[in-house]
């Protein structure tokens, strides 16, 4: 498997993301960009790109906050998400930005190209997919689904599948019933999976709920959500 560093830019905010494929495939594959936690691009996401990789995707795991910054803490993590968590066109800029980066490499076909992203990274590829990108499909892991700007008939060009906890103390049920409701106005191609048992990143084997006891890993919905993903990918990219 290769892996690199690759640097962009989002305007003047310098940018290092994480690139994963299997160098031994012949010819473009689908990409994925793969979006982080509010802790930033870090183990987690990495590994995430490495099995994205194994799967015969080229993956790309973007830095939303610049130089790879990561949080220490949890006010630190929401400062570092800042005014991004307001301001819609700000989130939606930094992940096109890696959008661009991705459909650029030669190893790629961008004419399939998927985001998938885990809590803020969920969020934020949701924002992708409600923005128009060009995506063929966006797979939200516990992420927040509530955005400042819904989606307008017929924006959405990418299909959608979103993973949830049931029991999700951050995603409330009005939630995900509010963002329902959005996908059904935008004449969406959607798909919501609660996971019963299961609460706040459910996929992060660091999550053992001693920073916030709703948030905490599930391996049963780790495992059930990523086969969901494999799945819909195997769909959207279907020649």
């Amino acid at each position: 498997m290769k892996t690199e560093d690759i640097d962009y830019a989002d305007g003047a905010l310098r940018l290092r993301g994480f690139l994963a494929y299997d160098e031994t495939i012949a010819g473009k594959r689908p990409g994925v960009v793969v979006v982080h936690e509010a802790w930033g691009l870090g183990e987690h996401v990495i590994e995430r790109a490495k099995m994205l990789a194994g799967l015969g995707y080229v993956a790309f795991a973007a830095d939303m906050y610049g130089d790879r910054r990561q949080a220490t803490s949890l006010p630190d993590a929401m400062q570092l998400i800042g005014d991004m968590r307001t301001d819609p066109a700000k989130l939606r800029a930094r992940g096109a930005a890696a959008v661009a980066v991705l459909a650029a490499l030669p190893q790629v076909d961008a004419s399939r190209l998927a985001g998938i992203g885990f809590c803020f990274g969920g969020t934020s590829v949701l924002e992708l997919a409600r923005s128009g990108a060009d995506l063929a499909g966006v797979v939200s892991f516990h992420g927040g689904l509530e955005t400042a700007a819904p989606a307008a008939a017929g924006a959405v060009k990418a299909r959608v599948l979103v993973c949830t906890g049931a029991d999700d103390p951050m995603i409330p049920s009005a939630q995900v019933t509010g963002f329902e409701d959005e996908m059904r106005r935008a004449g969406a191609d959607w798909q919501v999976i609660r996971y019963g048992g299961t609460v706040h990143s459910f996929t992060n084997p660091a999550a053992d709920g001693s920073i916030i006891p709703g948030v905490l890993y599930n391996a049963r919905t780790d495992r059930r959500s990523w086969t969901a993903m494999r799945a819909f990918f195997d769909e959207i990219f279907a020649a």
